[in-house]
């Protein structure tokens, strides 16, 4: 098992904090750089052609939206600098003189008339937005260190300029080292997309099935403690976003939480790692493992499970951050009361219980080959919809039908 947090890039790293503002307003991006090239702008600041372009295919396959009502945005950072792609593949520094007579900045790229649409992309670490119907309003602000920064979506906040706009985004790290992306429903799920990669292997991520999103929109309705996190026909909100707004329970795993902190009081619990094996018991309030390093976790709430955050928090020390993975993992796939040994591998023990993360168990229903991105460690023996390619040739992304 190789979970990707323990990989070079694992995608708290790749996007670090995207996502994870307070409910009141929108993220400022704060994307991490790894070994990432030049920062895509010469001494004057202009934009500059950045090296290693790696040809971007956008395919619109809805099937409910023309090419013309379809919006596209790649915004992220390189070198440490926040940047987005124009639309000939020129990398150009995020600017607060971009914001337009509303406030906003204009940054859509415009599909082809019909068929494909053709871009390279320069290295770059960041999102792909899409945008149907209306375009999305990205707000160039300055950041806490004087720098101009966006103010990303949020669409999991009611107040936000975006909450309207059907949308969604893929996300990846682009550099000398690789491709690295994936399709993301972390936060929300919206649009249906695909991801191909081609290089050294022709790999895809993401595919919904056919029907998929509106039964995943069902599956959620279903379940009287998650329906409220669906908007209309708009998206679903993920529960920790929906927990922070009002829509979920804070205490909805407590049952579970506690449960877990019972048995493992009289009994060990076994997590296996790229490091080796760690066994633990709870002492007290703390989980306390023992193996290749000794590390410890507080009892987690609601919200530490859902976001993997918090008690559960996973730092890229090769010891303490694996074993916070598998234990968040196993909260989410309700798999930890069940086995002894961790992480659980088999997809069919996963989201058994009545008391589980539905959400996540919808998103993997939706998709072709049962993996997806549900919850941040969903890369736990790699169930995630990430792919990555050490010599790419090509990316293709695909808005599948509706």
């Amino acid at each position: 098992m190789t979970a990707r947090h323990q990989r070079p890039l694992g995608r708290r790293k790749l996007l670090v904090a995207l996502g994870g503002a307070a409910v009141a307003a929108p993220a400022i991006a704060a994307i991490a750089p790894h070994a990432l090239a030049d920062n895509g702008t010469d001494a004057s600041g202009a934009a500059t052609e950045a090296a290693g372009t790696l040809p971007l295919t956008v395919v619109n396959e809805t099937g409910s939206f023309g090419n013309g009502d379809v919006h596209l945005y790649v915004v992220g950072n390189l070198d440490g600098k926040q940047v987005r792609l124009a639309p000939d593949g020129t990398l150009a520094p995020i600017a607060l003189s971009d914001n337009g007579a509303d406030g906003y900045t204009d940054y859509a790229i415009s599909l082809s008339g019909s068929g494909a649409t053709q871009l390279s992309l320069p290295y770059m670490s960041g999102r792909i937005y899409v945008a149907l119907g209306e375009k999305l309003k990205f707000k160039a602000v300055t950041d806490g260190a004087g720098n101009a920064a966006l103010q990303y979506p949020a669409g999991w906040v009611s107040s936000d300029p975006n909450y309207g706009v059907l949308h969604d985004c893929a996300e990846f790290t682009y550099n000398s080292s690789g491709m690295f992306c994936n399709t993301t429903m972390v936060d929300m799920f919206s649009v249906p997309m695909a991801i191909r990669l081609t290089g050294a292997k022709d790999q895809t991520a993401g595919t919904v099935r056919a029907g998929g999103r509106a039964a995943a929109f069902e599956a959620v309705r279903q379940v009287p403690e998650f329906a409220p996190l669906v908007i209309d026909d708009t998206r679903i909100i993920a529960p920790g976003h929906g927990l922070d707004a009002g829509l979920f329970a804070k205490d909805y795993f407590a049952p579970y939480i506690d449960e877990v902190w019972s048995t493992y009081t009289g009994k060990d619990l076994t997590v296996t790692t790229n490091a080796g094996t760690f066994t633990g018991r709870v002492r007290g309030e703390q989980f306390t493992f023992s193996g290749p390093a000794s590390v410890s976790f507080a009892r987690p709430s609601t919200r530490d499970v859902l976001f993997c955050d918090g008690a559960l928090a996973a730092p890229n020390d090769g010891t303490t951050g694996p074993v916070a993975a598998i234990l968040g993992a196993g909260f989410n796939r309700s798999t930890l009361l069940a086995s002894a040994a961790q992480p659980t591998t088999d997809p069919a023990a996963f989201y058994g219980t009545e008391l589980t993360n539905h959400y996540a168990k919808a998103m993997h229903a939706a998709t072709e080959d049962g993996r997806a991105y549900g919850f941040a460690f969903d890369d736990v023996a790699d169930f995630a919809s990430y792919i990555q390619d050490t010599a790419p040739t090509g990316i293709r992304l695909t808005l599948t039908a509706f």
